[in-house]
């Protein structure tokens, strides 16, 4: 039996920083913009290409916290594809398991450029059209929903899913992912009710609840609009600003871990790991949030969305460096 099964997209990262760009605001939707000299020639720094996606990072990140992992996933084959080689490879020396890894012949694997900028990062995303078809998966404690191609919703993927969740009696996180929230995970209630942690930001949660990105919406409100769609306990983060969270009874809210920020790419992923694995061990939701901040915090303090995930120890040793930092009740 495993103790999670990721399913979602892998992809080649390319990270791009740039040394002269501009931050500014549209005048029309006053939301902030990454500004370039159009048709002109942008110097960059030095670019590097990293294994990662959602279901990667989140694979790579459970099984350093000492998590049985097995990944469904698509690479890519196309002309003897040098991604799907060095997706597969990275996988297997993170010791996760790659039973469920689907090539396709007629396709390359994904590659996203992420555009890096006094940490912050704007990423440009294409993912392949795969053919999505739920494995036999062998028994597992877990399953981590994430981020897929847009091609999953002519798939039968999440019946199969709700299907094995319900055979099984496995409990799952459901992270959603760019294509997911804008298809509308309220289109499955069966999986929202199947879900045991439902983790986005804060500007998502407003997106799926139906809010205006720039509308000003309480916390609580928030966790209790996700939570009565069915997932038995919410976590919504919010950058710098900490993170909240719901367990069906109690509201909850959670400071950041102290770190010196190079690049945000990949903290969304470490903290809903981190979170799952401290629910995995046993811990409360309140206890869980520390464990996916003090890995978030790790995570952002390292270029790529792997390279600063932790194991089981260090997660241990920063937990007890920072006792201080404890989810409070949110009133």
């Amino acid at each position: 039996m495993f103790d999670l099964i990721s399913i979602g997209d892998c992809v080649i990262d390319t990270f791009v920083p740039l040394t002269d760009a501009e931050i500014v605001t549209s005048l029309t939707s006053h939301e902030t913009l990454l500004g370039l000299r159009s048709g002109d020639k942008v110097p960059v720094g030095q670019s590097v290409s990293m294994v990662a996606g959602n279901a990667a990072n989140n694979a790579v990140g459970a099984s350093r916290l000492q998590l049985k992992t097995a990944i469904y996933t698509n690479v890519g084959r196309l002309d003897d594809d040098k991604d799907d080689d060095r997706i597969k490879l990275k996988l297997k020396k993170e010791k996760v398991d790659l039973r469920y890894v689907v090539e396709t012949d007629d396709l390359p694997s994904n590659h996203n450029i992420i555009l890096d900028y006094k940490g912050e990062r704007t990423i440009l995303v294409h993912h392949q059209p795969w053919k999505f078809n739920l494995p036999n998966l062998d028994a597992t404690k877990w399953v981590y929903l994430t981020s897929l191609a847009p091609s999953f919703i002519d798939s039968p993927l999440m019946e199969q899913l709700v299907r094995y969740l319900d055979q099984t009696g496995a409990k799952m996180v459901f992270n959603p992912g760019t294509f997911q929230l804008k298809h509308g995970v309220k289109k499955y209630p069966r999986i929202l009710n199947s879900t045991t942690l439902f983790i986005v930001n804060l500007e998502e949660a407003k997106l799926i609840l139906g809010f205006n990105r720039m509308e000003d919406i309480a916390p609580k409100k928030l966790l209790k609009g996700i939570a009565d769609l069915g997932p038995k306990m919410v976590i919504i983060t919010d950058g710098h600003k900490g993170s909240f969270g719901f367990d069906g009874e109690d509201y909850w809210k959670l400071g950041i871990f102290p770190t010196k920020l190079k690049q945000m790419t990949g903290a969304g992923d470490a903290y809903a790991t981190g979170a799952l694995a401290g629910i995995f061990y046993g811990e409360d939701l309140p206890e869980a949030m520390r464990w996916g901040a003090a890995n978030g915090a790790a995570v952002v303090e390292q270029i790529g969305a792997q390279t600063g995930l932790l194991t089981y120890e260090e997660m241990i040793g920063r937990l007890k460096q920072n006792p201080e930092i404890i989810a409070k009740e949110l009133k």
